[in-house]
């Protein structure tokens, strides 16, 4: 059933398939069989034919209500949505000149993001003749992430790239 979206599925005189494994509506196995007994017997439970599973072989139909099949379908899969968690990623930038109380404040806006469950990016921006002393500014990426060791780890090293250097921070497991 994961992965068939609701209007993939194929009803009654939609499957063509030589043989099937029919399930009964009360989840019984009543074997394989054509696809035409299959129809008679959900004609006369007056409930309709459902492939529930098309790559199997032979593929799986189920006899049920159409209508209240696709139903449940749709409660499932809205269900499933609202306990999906997304993470997002927060950037948080800096230049290399900062200053221990902006440092702070910075860390303390991170702290709020990492807390909720977001990714946090920190991106040190380096102008100018800041670029020649890139690698003495590691220090505040480490520093930064001092200050938030007890709720975050670093994901990804601090890395350059291009005119910055970034640094990922996500939530303690």
């Amino acid at each position: 059933m994961e992965g068939t979206t609701i209007s993939e599925l194929f009803i009654n005189e939609q499957i063509r398939d030589k043989e099937i494994r029919l399930i009964g509506e009360d989840g019984a196995q009543l074997g394989i069989m054509s696809p035409r007994e299959a129809m008679k017997l959900a004609e006369e439970a007056g409930l309709d034919l459902v492939k529930i599973a098309p790559t199997a072989k032979p593929p799986v139909c189920k006899i049920v209500d159409y209508g209240k099949y696709r139903y449940e379908m749709a409660r499932r899969e809205k269900d499933a949505k609202k306990k999906q968690k997304t993470i997002e990623i927060k950037e948080i930038r800096m230049s290399p000149n900062i200053d221990t109380n902006d440092l702070n404040t910075k860390a303390s806006a991170a702290r709020k993001f990492i807390e909720k469950g977001n990714r946090v990016k920190i991106t040190l921006r380096f102008r100018g003749r800041e670029m020649a002393h890139m690698s003495t500014s590691k220090h505040i990426l480490d520093d930064f992430a001092q200050m938030l060791s007890d709720i975050a780890v670093v994901e990804k090293q601090p890395k350059v790239e291009g005119r910055s250097m970034i640094m990922f921070l996500t939530e303690k497991r």
